[in-house]
C-alpha cells in the first residue's frame, strides 16, 4: 500500500476530474452542469453565459485529470483543483434550498455531489504532501533520523 498507494489515489482521482469534466462537454449529461453555470454566473457577476461557464469548467477539470493522470505540473495541477473545490462549495452559500432538504443537516442529491468534495480535497491534500519529496513509507522506523 505504501508503494502503489499515492500513484493508485493520483490516477483514480485524475480519472474522476477528466471524467467529470468531459461530461460538462456534452449539454445535459452532467448532473452538476446548471447549478455549476448558475454558480459561476453568480461567481462572476454574470459576466458568463452559462455555455462559457460550464465550456470553462469543462476545460479547467479536464487540465487538472490530465495533470494527475500524467503526474504534470503538480503544483498547478493542484492549485487548479484546490480554486476549484472553493468554487465547489459557494452553492452551499448561493443556494441553500436547493442543496439542502433540510437546512443544514439533510443534503439533495446536489449537496451530497458538492459535500463529497471534502473526500477530493483530502486526496489532493495527500498527493500534494508528495510533491516536494514527501513519501508514504512501509516502515516509520526507517525514517532517516528515527531509531
Amino acid at each position: 500500500m505504501a508503494r502503489y498507494g499515492i500513484l493508485v489515489l493520483r490516477l483514480s482521482l485524475g480519472i474522476v476530474f477528466l471524467w467529470f469534466g468531459a461530461l460538462k462537454f456534452f449539454p445535459g449529461l452532467s448532473p452538476a452542469e446548471d447549478l455549476a453555470a448558475r454558480t459561476i454566473s453568480q461567481l462572476t457577476f454574470g459576466l458568463l453565459a452559462p455555455g462559457t461557464a460550464v465550456l470553462i469548467l469543462a476545460i479547467w477539470e479536464c487540465l487538472i485529470g490530465i495533470g494527475l493522470i500524467f503526474n504534470l505540473y503538480m503544483r498547478a495541477t493542484l492549485f487548479l483543483l484546490w480554486l476549484q473545490m472553493l468554487g465547489t462549495i459557494t452553492p452551499l452559500v448561493f443556494f441553500p434550498g436547493e442543496v439542502f432538504s433540510v437546512f443544514p443537516y439533510a443534503p439533495t442529491m446536489e449537496g451530497q455531489y458538492i459535500i463529497k468534495n471534502i473526500v477530493l480535497v483530502s486526496a489532493g491534500l495527500v498527493i500534494g504532501a508528495t510533491v516536494r519529496g514527501g513519501r508514504v513509507v512501509a516502515d516509520p522506523g526507517k525514517i532517516k533520523g528515527q531509531a
